[in-house]
């Protein structure tokens, strides 16, 4: 159906072989692979004392933050306005109350440290972030934030590994950070996640979580490590299994080069949709290198998305929306509103993601570009 697919894994025989390894070993619950791929994960990041966590799902991950940092009934946790709901889902699931601070500008689509700021109030429990589309939020105005009010900040770096910020990794600023590898990002392993911490007390918290606050796992009493085990606190099954790690170190080896591919898609889109009416954020990003994992672009005021969506369909493309507002959802609709965040509702009804993925040939990117221009009745 589609000529153009707004994703597409970047697989070979290499994930098809680690995971077939896996299999052939006959233990496929949590294992050495997943110790071997949290430890690869943190050499990644590059990070002095980095401790990773991995995790069922990205999902998890922010859960098991939230909870690893007392987040309860009362409290409040500030989030972007422009991100996916389950940022919005966790602090509602732990009993808390998300409240929105709003985008930069409409070149900059992260959250802004001054909105942040006006969103504290004494109930206000942590800060919740988002390094969007995998460019860099502005971490010193955010970090000066957090220490001048105390509050830990957890990162939600779904769509960033590899990102940097003044050279450091995305994942390694905040108290906590929560990495997502769902098929669509740019580590992909179906479902899975996992969470980074430099706080060896949290680091421990987070392994009790992660299963049922057991003391010694199943691979230990299988190996004759441990005959029995404690449980220090109650927690959680949100263990990653030996496959998914088993890709996720297939993918890993491939990151760096997918995301280098990524830039250069960008960069080519950016060429060629330059005086079309469209424009894509971030173009003055300034000490910071992005990992692209979506290509969002706000299209011009008058333009109908729906049409728009529809006329690329009718062409092979494949498009999406990063994100719909949560004041538009039944779960949401009584508790935010746009007035909160006049940015981000600026940005919601312009937004559209087109396709990027790095086995994309440039030949596509071109396609791409020639069909939105023909919906929105631009000339080459």
């Amino acid at each position: 159906m589609w000529k153009v697919q707004l994703f597409r894994l970047n697989y070979d025989h290499r994930e098809r072989d680690a995971a077939a390894a896996v299999v052939a070993s006959g233990w496929l619950t949590m294992g050495e692979r997943v110790v071997e791929f949290e430890t690869a994960f943190a050499e990644f990041l590059g990070t002095p004392r980095v401790s990773c966590t991995a995790v069922s799902s990205g999902t998890a991950a922010l859960h098991m933050a939230l909870m690893a940092l007392g987040v309860g009934p009362g409290d409040e946790v500030i989030i972007p306005a422009l991100t996916f709901v389950a940022d919005a889902n966790v602090v509602r699931v732990v009993g808390a109350t998300p409240v929105l601070a709003d985008c930069t500008s409409l070149d900059d689509w992260n959250i802004a440290a001054a909105s942040i700021e006006l969103r504290i109030t004494p109930r206000t429990k942590a800060v919740l972030i988002v390094h969007y589309a995998g460019y860099s939020c502005d971490m010193a105005g955010i970090l000066d934030v957090c220490a001048r009010h105390r509050l830990p900040l957890i990162e939600d770096v779904a769509h960033a590994p590899g990102a940097t910020y003044h050279g450091q990794s995305c994942g390694t600023f905040g108290d906590i950070a929560c990495f997502s590898f769902f098929s669509n990002k740019n580590l992909s392993i179906g479902e899975g996640g996992l969470l980074t911490t430099r706080n060896e007390q949290l680091h421990q918290r987070l392994r009790y979580l992660r299963s049922h606050g057991m003391t010694t796992l199943t691979l230990d009493r299988h190996q004759g490590r441990a005959i029995s085990y404690d449980v220090i606190q109650p927690g959680l099954n949100y263990r990653l299994d030996e496959i998914h790690a088993a890709l996720g170190l297939a993918q890993l080896e491939k990151l760096p080069a997918a995301n280098r591919r990524r830039g250069q898609l960008t960069a080519a889109y950016r060429r060629q949709l330059a005086s079309s009416g469209v424009t894509i954020p971030f173009a003055h990003s300034a000490n910071a290198t992005s990992v692209y994992h979506i290509l969002p672009v706000l299209l011009p005021e008058t333009a109908d998305r729906r049409q728009i969506i529809e006329a690329l369909k009718q062409r092979g493309v494949q498009s999406s929306i990063h994100y719909p507002p949560f004041w538009e959802f039944s779960a949401y609709r009584d508790h935010f509103s746009p007035a909160a965040a006049p940015i981000a509702a600026a940005i919601h009804p312009r937004e559209l993601t087109l396709p990027l993925y790095p086995t994309m040939a440039d030949v596509d990117v071109d396609y791409v570009v020639a069909s939105l221009r023909a919906a929105l009745g631009v000339q080459p």
